[in-house]
């Protein structure tokens, strides 16, 4: 229940803090994604946001894995924190300077993509500080839950403050004020994680994370299966084109598109938080997913916009049974001292293929058309699962998740 979990000051602050830096990113994604389609109005300027900040996601994994076990994980949240304020205000500056090229906004994306690549690993890793280990299941459904509700509130909030503006100027600095309040929420917890990782630097202790979940199979399918779902079936990168295009709204309507899914996952995610998931637990997770490619290729093909809208709550709240499932796996099946690099196999496998998949969209979309790239993906993802529940059978038999055994370090 809730009581139990924020009754614990820093879970509360780091929660606090965490909902204001969610708020910060999501505004931001939106005024992005707005300003660049504005300025090129072609689909594949949409992916090229995505792979800026991809490429630095998976350059660094091995760096920022290593650095979240290393070092203090508060300390470097706290770094990161400031980081994603400072790409704000980089934003604001282009803004104001009324930047003609979409490149130098892709150079600020590749620096922010940098930042969240050192603060994933760190911050996934440092909520099993903050509360039992015993109440950690709930504390993944809790967390899901504040970050979801900061993704509906989010992109709404952008699109309402784009529009009021003008522009995406005051999104920018109302994401760089929030990014700041984050850094001080961080700041005043108590906890001091220390150094995790004992041993010194190598390349097996910095490739230790990848070789962890290659040797557990169900770490390697549930990270597996959300790669491909997401890689394939995202159509987040081509919501400004089907908000202008297709469905004939401004940037409001883009900022309530990209919150429905949030939107979703959120009443799925409090609804696993009272009830969490008791059985079949592999079984339900490959269905959601499965679910959550319908649900993609009926957004594709509608024409209406409370029908998209729909289509796209009912994706996220399936899309949350995954990540709900994989989160808790991903902490509870590994040793403490290498959650941090495990976080960011998982960071790189799932977390930055929403950016790889924003590139993989905006390239299929000019390749074969938006609504045809949409549908592709969906059918996809349907395929992917199939495909996952015969490669992973074990994973696709797991009953109850507060039974998986933890391997070794």
């Amino acid at each position: 229940m809730a009581p139990n979990l924020f009754r614990y000051r820093d879970f509360r602050l780091y929660q606090c803090a965490r909902f204001l830096l969610t708020i910060a990113i999501q505004m931001q994604s939106v005024a992005v994604a707005w300003q660049v389609y504005d300025l090129t109005r072609r689909p594949l300027a949409l992916g090229y946001v995505g792979l800026a900040q991809f490429l630095p996601m998976v350059c660094l994994s091995p760096l920022t894995g290593a650095a979240a076990d290393r070092f203090d994980r508060r300390r470097v949240v706290m770094v990161t924190n400031l980081g994603i304020a400072t790409s704000a205000v980089l934003l604001l500056t282009s803004a104001l300077m009324h930047v003609e090229h979409a490149y130098f906004i892709y150079a600020i994306l590749a620096f922010f993509g940098t930042v969240r690549a050192f603060s994933g690993p760190a911050a996934s890793a440092l909520v099993t500080h903050l509360v039992p280990m015993e109440e950690f299941p709930r504390s993944v459904a809790w967390s899901s839950t504040v970050w979801q509700i900061a993704t509906v509130l989010g992109p709404a909030l952008g699109g309402v403050v784009y529009g009021l503006f003008g522009g995406p100027a005051g999104v920018y600095a109302i994401s760089a004020l929030l990014a700041t309040a984050a850094f001080a929420g961080v700041f005043a917890l108590k906890v001091r994680t220390g150094r995790m990782e004992g041993r010194a630097t190598s390349l097996a202790t910095l490739s230790a994370g990848v070789r962890y979940v290659f040797s557990q199979k169900l770490l390697l399918g549930s990270i597996t299966l959300d790669l491909f779902a997401v890689l394939l079936g995202g159509a987040v990168a081509l919501l400004p084109i089907f908000a202008r295009d297709i469905l004939h709204t401004g940037p409001w309507g883009l900022g309530l598109l990209r919150s429905a899914p949030a939107l979703g996952a959120s009443m799925m995610a409090i609804w696993l938080a009272f009830h969490p998931l008791r059985q079949k637990v592999g079984l339900l997770m490959f269905a959601c997913v499965g679910l959550y490619g319908v649900a993609t290729i009926v957004f594709a093909l509608s024409q209406t916009y409370l029908l998209s809208l729909a289509a796209l709550v009912v994706a996220g709240a399936s899309d949350m049974v995954s990540v709900v499932v994989r989160g808790t796996l991903v902490q509870i099946a590994t040793p403490p001292a290498m959650r941090g690099r495990v976080s960011a196999v998982n960071q790189v496998f799932v977390g930055a293929s929403n950016e790889l998949g924003e590139f993989e969209s905006g390239l299929t979309a000019a390749l074969f058309g938006t609504v045809r790239a949409a549908v592709l993906g969906g059918v996809a993802t349907c395929a992917v699962v199939l495909t996952c529940m015969k490669l992973f059978p074990a994973l696709r038999n797991v009953d109850r998740i507060d039974q998986v055994p933890q391997g070794n370090g």
